[in-house]
């Protein structure tokens, strides 16, 4: 382990700050994790009428070459209209186009049936409304879809097959995996105009966009709704972000797995939603496997929807850019998120614990806590903090990052311990890490504007870890 890069000009970690960290430490973890108790008190799963509503009753064919998207629709309709209950696939491959949910209508998926999504953008249309990479717009739909609904689930130990590959969707990303050439459609364009209609606060019903615009839809969305369970399926190969309840109340992911390494495959997005459980979970994905978000730059702003109340534990995460993280389109906020006994190992995984923002997004994460971690292998960091994501400090918006609490974490191998880099205007505010080990951390910590950072029986390769200029 080399020495450590201390920016001791920039650290703000004065010895009043730290003393007054530390009085305030304790109470501050042990009311965080009392207020958990009653998220979860409040998060209910969704129940449904005890009938059930065979798709094959409505001209479905499990023969993976039929396409059956009217015939999963009517029967979702008279699922609907009849109070509610399971939509069900029995054992096959049923091949369909996209899949909009009703209130009261639980998709049921078993082991042994397969969706498989029609990969033609056409069938996408007509466009809905959605964000895409946390600006509000009218797009493709997501493969799974609904929008105003409540009580609402997708179950069963079947998969969910997006049919996404390098023919499919993942090139217009222009990711250098799928070989793309010059020519093929590509987002770029899209993507800079979207940005610049939030910026211009653009009306919403303005900004359509849809064939010829190359923007991916996600594959599952419950939006602006409300008692949400989506639990057992695996999901594989989709287009883009992968579960993405967007404007939520009440949801519940529960024992899914996400198994996909396209462009932006994050494993699971909760935006701008409020009580939300992700537990007992499994990611190996080609991008963030959870990503906390809240909204991009202004347009996240105008809409100023936090996402709150977030608890995620018992999850598992193998390959990806971060394991738990924390934005970057987090400008309507973050708080009160709350993460335990999950299990982080991947050569492959670029962080454990990641928050990224930038002087674009501004918005404020607070209030966050995490405990009993235990982490393998990552090849960057174990708790990165980067206010110098994308835009970095061009821009006019200052972020906020305080009350990070860290217990119980381990780790086996990575580069760094702590890579936390704040503005000197913007500081990284309270940071604390209690009974934490980590070995085989190959270089010094990196802490550029950091205040209040706090360490209580820290150890980085068998050493004692306090915060530089304070005292062990």
């Amino acid at each position: 382990m080399t020495e450590p890069r201390y920016h001791r000009r920039e650290f703000l970690a004065r010895a009043g700050q730290v003393a007054a960290a530390g009085r305030l430490a304790r109470p501050a973890a042990a009311a965080g994790w009392d207020d958990m108790r009653q998220i979860l008190d409040r998060i209910k799963a969704p129940a449904f009428p005890d009938r059930d509503f065979n798709v094959t009753r409505y001209g479905a064919v499990a023969d993976g070459k039929t396409g059956c998207t009217a015939a999963i629709a009517r029967a979702i309709d008279e699922c609907s209209r009849a109070g509610g209950g399971r939509v069900t696939f029995p054992a096959g491959v049923w091949l369909t186009g996209p899949i909009h949910l009703k209130s009261n209508v639980n998709l049921h998926v078993p082991e042994g049936a397969t969706i498989k999504f029609i990969p033609d953008p056409k069938l996408y249309l007509p466009v809905v409304r959605t964000r895409w990479e946390g600006t509000e717009l009218l797009n493709y739909s997501p493969l799974i879809y609904s929008d105003g609904q409540e009580n609402r689930a997708i179950t069963g130990e079947g998969v969910l097959d997006g049919q996404a590959d390098c023919e499919h969707w993942w090139p217009w990303s222009g990711s250098a995996a799928c070989r793309p050439k010059s020519g093929d459609p590509n987002a770029r364009a899209a993507r800079d105009a979207l940005t610049d209609m939030g910026a211009k606060d653009i009306p919403v019903e303005k900004r359509v966009f849809g064939e010829g615009f190359y923007l991916r839809p996600p594959l599952l969305q419950p939006c602006r709704s409300k008692n949400i369970l989506i639990e057992g399926v695996t999901i594989t190969n989709s287009p883009m972000w992968v579960v993405t309840p967007l404007y939520c109340t009440n949801v519940t992911v529960r024992g899914v797995k996400v198994v996909g390494h396209g462009p932006n495959t994050d494993g699971c997005d909760p935006d701008s939603c409020t009580d939300v459980l992700i537990e007992n979970c499994s990611f190996d994905t080609g991008d963030d496997c959870i990503a906390i978000k809240s909204g991009r730059n202004r347009d996240g702003r105008r809409v100023a929807r936090p996402t709150e109340n977030a608890i995620i534990r018992g999850c598992q995460m193998k390959d990806g850019h971060g394991g738990v993280t924390i934005g970057s389109e987090m400008s309507g906020g973050v708080r009160n998120v709350f993460v335990e006994n999950c299990r982080l190992d991947s050569p492959n995984l670029n962080q454990a614990l990641r928050f990224k923002t930038n002087a674009m997004r501004g918005g404020t994460i607070e209030n966050i806590y995490f405990r009993d971690i235990v982490i393998g292998a990552v090849s960057n960091a174990v708790l990165q903090i980067d206010f110098n994501y994308e835009e970095g400090e061009k821009g006019p918006e200052r972020p906020v990052v305080r009350n990070v609490d860290i217990r119980g974490a381990s780790c086996k191998k990575s580069r760094y311990a702590l890579e936390l880099r704040g503005f000197k205007s913007a500081p990284i505010e309270d940071v604390r890490l209690t009974d934490c080990n980590f070995e085989n951390i190959a270089e010094g910590n990196v802490l550029e504007n950091v205040s209040g950072l706090r360490c209580e029986n820290v150890k980085i390769n068998g050493k004692a870890f306090t915060a530089p200029g304070i005292a062990a």
